[in-house]
């Protein structure tokens, strides 16, 4: 069982730790029961709709305009223990409406955001394109006004959360006020908008809904942007600003799930008349991966806690974060199928699934070798301001 004493840490508030128990309650009830990896499609609908019935969506898409990091960490760290897919759910519906929250009008939240809140409507954030993934700047899609308070949209998004699925997308495209990063804008489209298709639906290892999305002119009215002319690339960092430590907090709930099986099954297998956790490398690896998880545990909870106090900028902690979080739940993931031997390794088994489900995280929100790159910069710029 995960130790509930970090909810008394110093970084959360008791407002907190009422969340984290109505999480944990409705997770223990309903997040494994509703998602099945052999249909990501029908289970993601499922559980955001639970999770739109139960209120829980309130965190991701608040209706008074205010994300609160450490509620959003929270719920993700308890919900990736229980199940990945649930996880997804609510996560999709904070990234995929984090844009409109952040910078949305206030028509453009009373259009967009009850439908996410209340799980009836899937969000998404269509941001990577074939040729431009950590490089935003490389942005191919464009936008192009029409001359009567329009513009038109040309060319392809990938891997982009609940594509085929979602209900609308914020989709980054270049608008050319300026070259590179200056020159992007975000948009507000409905799923059903003519010229807006499905190209592709791609299979990935832990299955969750995917898929490249083609752009061919379609129509959209300048009162769909999000900001003005030009702030797109301020749209996407300050959007991925706020989720990113929760990508490391999902990351922390999967780890903390290996760390649980791994103790478990450790101190149960019976071998060479004794246990397996009587192995001196069985406590090793216990001891390291629980080591980890703390140290995760704090860089998540940190970065969650400076932004919620009004810190402008956190990408350096986000990052760190992230990266720490991220590659701990590998190693975690992986100790424990090392444990567990030939189950860990039988399709189905928990631990296998465990190990599928981690490894995308080190990829998407950032790669862990952005990550590093962002944390390098950040301490030249420190020492550079001596």
């Amino acid at each position: 069982m995960v130790d509930p004493s970090f909810l008394d840490w110093p970084f959360l508030e008791p407002r907190h730790k009422d969340w984290a128990a109505e999480v944990e309650a409705w997770a223990a009830r309903h997040a494994e029961v509703l998602s099945d990896e052999h249909d990501a499609d029908a289970s993601v609908v499922r559980l955001a709709r639970a999770m739109g019935d139960a209120g829980l969506l309130r965190v991701p898409c608040p209706s008074d305009g205010v994300l609160d990091v450490r509620a959003l960490c929270l719920a993700r760290d308890i919900l990736a223990r229980h199940s990945g897919l649930a996880d997804f759910a609510f996560a999709m519906q904070g990234l995929g409406t984090g844009p409109v929250t952040l910078f949305g009008s206030a028509a453009q939240r009373d259009r967009w955001l009850p439908g996410a809140r209340a799980g009836t409507g899937l969000a998404a954030f269509a941001l990577s394109e074939p040729e431009a993934g950590s490089d935003v700047s490389a942005l191919a899609l464009t936008a192009t006004p029409d001359g009567n308070g329009h513009y038109r949209l040309s060319g392809q998004k990938t891997w982009i959360s609940n594509g085929g699925i979602a209900a609308s997308y914020v989709v980054f495209a270049r608008t050319g006020e300026a070259p590179g990063a200056k020159g992007l804008s975000a948009f507000l489209v409905p799923a059903d908008a003519p010229g807006l298709t499905v190209a592709e639906r791609i299979e990935v290892t832990a299955p969750h809904p995917l898929a490249r999305l083609d752009f061919a002119d379609v129509r959209v009215a300048a009162e769909d942007m999000l900001g003005k002319p030009g702030e797109g690339f301020r749209v996407a960092m300050a959007t991925l600003d706020v989720f990113r430590a929760t990508v490391g907090a999902a990351a922390l709930g999967f780890a903390r799930r290996a760390l649980d099986m791994t103790v478990a099954h450790a101190t149960s297998r019976r071998i060479f008349g004794g246990t397996l956790f009587d192995q001196q490398m069985s406590q090793v690896a216990i001891a390291d991966s629980a080591t980890e998880v703390e140290a995760a545990a704090l860089l998540v909870y940190r970065a969650a806690w400076l932004k919620d106090s009004g810190t402008a900028r956190v990408t350096r902690e986000a990052s760190m974060a992230k990266l720490h979080a991220t590659e701990v739940a590998q190693r975690a993931a992986d100790r424990n199928v090392q444990i567990h031997g030939g189950l860990g390794v039988t399709r189905g088994h928990k631990a296998e699934e465990l190990y599928r489900e981690v490894r995308a995280l080190r990829v998407y929100e950032g790669a862990s070798e952005i990550q590093r790159i962002v944390i390098a910069k950040a301490e030249r710029d420190r020492h550079g301001a001596r």
